[in-house]
Parts: C-alpha cells; sequence; structure tokens
C-alpha cells in the first residue's frame, strides 16, 4: 500500500467516508551543503522514495483535526483546533507541525477548516526530514482544499519557493525550531533522476542530472537510529554563532566570505566563532566543486568531497556523534568512495557512496562495526532522487 492509499484508507477509517483528495511529499538527503542555507549559501539535496501523505476534507467551521499513524501503527489524533485561534506556543508536541501550517496559511489569505489525516514511510527523527514532509504535505493538502494545486499553478496562485518560505515560517515562528530553507524546498522542488542545485539567496534552482546507474555508484543511506530534533538547543547555537559571526565581519551572511577571504576573516573572530566560519565557508565551495563534477559526467569521483564535508562537520562545525562517526568510518574502511553525516546532526543518519557491486557487503560491514561498538543496529538503504511534493491518487 502506498502513503497515499494508506493515508486515505485511515481517513476512510477515522471519519467514515472518503477523503477529497491526497497529496504527498517526500523526505530528502542532502547530498552536500550542510548549515550553509541559514547562511544564504548553496545546498545540494534530492528526495526521497519515502514519502508521507496527507488525506484531507474540508470543514465549514473553521475546525482543523488532525491525525497521524505513527511508525508502530497506532493513530494519534490531535485536539480540535479553531484554527481563527492559533498562535506560537498555543500547541505542543506533534500536532504543532499541522498546526503552524494552518497558523501561516491563516495568515496568507487561506483560513479553511479541514480535517486531516497523514500516513507514510519517512523515518522519524532519523535527520530526513520527516517533519518538514508532513508540513509540505498538509501545506498542499490545506491549499488543494481551497482549489489551488501547485502542479496547475493559477493566476495569483504561490510558487513551490513561496511555499517554502511560508513552511519555513511555521516551523521558525510557531514550531520553534530555527531551521533554514533546505528540508523544505527540497520535498517541494526536487524532481526525479536530479539533484536540486540551490542559491539560497537569490532562490535560483538547478536540477543537476545525478544518474546513479550510469557511473555504477549507489547512494547507501545509514540510519543510526539516534534521534535528533531542530528544536533542540545545539541547532540554534551554531545557527546564532553564524549570525553573530557575520555581524562581527560586516557582512549580510557567511556566503559573503570567500575562500580566499577566509585567513582574514578567521583572525578577526573570537577563538569559539572562527570553526563555524571555516565550516561554512568550505562547504560553500564543497558544494560548488561536487556540482561542477556532476555537470561533467564525473559523479563517481565527488566522494573526497563528502568525506571533507564530514570532517568538517565533526571538527569545526561540531554536530557529529559517536553514532554518525562510526558509520562514516566503517563504510570507508569497506570500500566506500566517501561518506559524510547528513542532515542538522546531533543524531539521525549518515550517507555514503558506494560501487554498486558492494553495497551489500559495505552495508554488512556497517552493521557489524555497530554491533561490534554495542550500538543499536542501523537502519540501511539505498535511495534514488525521487519526485517532489504533490497531488495523488488513492
Amino acid at each position: 500500500m502506498t502513503p497515499a492509499e494508506q493515508a486515505a484508507a485511515t481517513f476512510r477509517a477515522v471519519h467514515g467516508t472518503a477523503p477529497a483528495g491526497v497529496w504527498s511529499a517526500p523526505g530528502r538527503v542532502n547530498l552536500i551543503g550542510e548549515h550553509t542555507d541559514y547562511n544564504d549559501g548553496f545546498v545540494l539535496p534530492f528526495a526521497l522514495p519515502h514519502r508521507l501523505a496527507a488525506a484531507a476534507s474540508s470543514r465549514e467551521d473553521g475546525i482543523l483535526t488532525v491525525s497521524t499513524l505513527g511508525d508502530d501503527g497506532q493513530l494519534q489524533r490531535s485536539a480540535p483546533l479553531e484554527i481563527a485561534s492559533l498562535a506560537p506556543g498555543a500547541v505542543e508536541g506533534w500536532a504543532a507541525y499541522p498546526a503552524g501550517v494552518a497558523w501561516v496559511l491563516r495568515e496568507q489569505g487561506f483560513g479553511r477548516g479541514a480535517d486531516v489525516v497523514i500516513a507514510g514511510d519517512v523515518p522519524s527523527g532519523a535527520g530526513l526530514s520527516s517533519s518538514h514532509a508532513l508540513e509540505c504535505a498538509v501545506s498542499l493538502a490545506l491549499l488543494g482544499l481551497t482549489g489551488i494545486e501547485l502542479d496547475a499553478p493559477a493566476a495569483g496562485a504561490p510558487g513551490r519557493y513561496e511555499v517554502a518560505r511560508w513552511v519555513q515560517r511555521a516551523e521558525n515562528d510557531f514550531v520553534g525550531a530555527p531551521t533554514g530553507l533546505l528540508d523544505q524546498t527540497a520535498s517541494l522542488c526536487c524532481t526525479a533522476s536530479n539533484v536540486l542545485f540551490l542559491d539560497v539567496r537569490s532562490g535560483e534552482m538547478e536540477q543537476v542530472p545525478f544518474g546513479l546507474a550510469e557511473a555504477g555508484v549507489r547512494v547507501l543511506i545509514m540510519d543510526t537510529r539516534t534521534k535528533h530534533s531542530h528544536a533542540d538547543g545545539g541547532y540554534g547555537e551554531r545557527r546564532r554563532g553564524t549570525e553573530r559571526a557575520a555581524e562581527l565581519l560586516g557582512v549580510k551572511a557567511l556566503r559573503d566570505v570567500t575562500p580566499a577571504g577566509l585567513p582574514g576573516a578567521l583572525a578577526a573572530l573570537p577563538a569559539e566563532l572562527a570553526p563555524l566560519v571555516r565550516h561554512v565557508v568550505t562547504e560553500n565551495q564543497r558544494v560548488l566543486d561536487v556540482v561542477a563534477l556532476l555537470r561533467a559526467g564525473r559523479l563517481a569521483e565527488i566522494g573526497p568531497h563528502l568525506d571533507a564535508s564530514h570532517t568538517s562537520m565533526r571538527d569545526d562545525y561540531r554536530t557529529s556523534t559517536p553514532e554518525l562517526d562510526l558509520a562514516v568510518d566503517s563504510a570507508r574502511a569497506a570500500g566506500a568512495l566517501g561518506a559524510r553525516m547528513t542532515g542538522g546532526g546531533f543524531g539521525g543518519s549518515a550517507i555514503a557512496l558506494v560501487p554498486a557491486a558492494d553495497v551489500d557487503r559495505i552495508g554488512a560491514a556497517v552493521e557489524d562495526a555497530f554491533a561490534g561498538a554495542g550500538r543499536r543496529k542501523p537502519r540501511l538503504f539505498t535511495a534514488v532522487p525521487s519526485r517532489g511534493a504533490g497531488r495523488d491518487s488513492f
């Protein structure tokens, strides 16, 4: 059963009727470009085949009800929420994410009530953007109930990047998680077979071909099963640190610090801020270098840039964990062409670029390393670039 079919079936079970429609959004993997989005930099994500679907029907009373089918098969139902009364801090827990979407859409003039049921297969807490997949799916559902479909835009309707900014506002201002624009934009704007090269400052996007089969390689996802949350303190501390550094350097954002200007910038900063700046500046350059290789059809050569990104995340940005390091190091030792943690860090997942013929062997080596270290068995799977968010049949 697809996520859309599962959401529709659960909607029927909960509400006794078929939904008016089902909309879904994918999780994402960031190939490279971590913690650069809120510094006006460059990112390079692709959408996972895993999706969260929102089955929905309109209500005339201005009430939002949300039910979600968890990974354990248990249904959770929020209390009925009056959309007109929604305000930051008014809703806690998982229901804050769909409530935040309804709040920001109300501010944009889309305040219709709805019954929403969410189901899907994006692993939660794995650093694969399950919360943003949920928010993007709910955004498309609530817009779709008003007759606005992003696949068939009408005059005056919002575009995908505009909706991504709305979702960011819901996450930042309603949920209280200081995220950038990477995850929302990836979920809404990625396309099958491509990675999305996004200039966060300008909003310019390029769909860059990512021919894994042609290159004879695969992307192995290694979910360490150590949960993380962007609402926790570490992520916000890093963001505040980079904003403070930009202020001290007299630039709008760290995007404006060039590799040539990096030594002077580091010398001008307090010791605790210099490593953060070094990561952002060098990570932006790594994104540009990887894009250049992909455009030249040299996908199998990007591994050293993935390795360098992980080292920078581990040592300069300090967002890795022992489990993430173990996944990366064991994959490399077994023959991966490159590996790095992906996502905001402090838990979650790592990725490895591996020869297609060695996927099973390298995966087994990672599992053995976790078992030998007394760690929980990781969840492993390969992923290909998939379609972004949209309306589904069910």
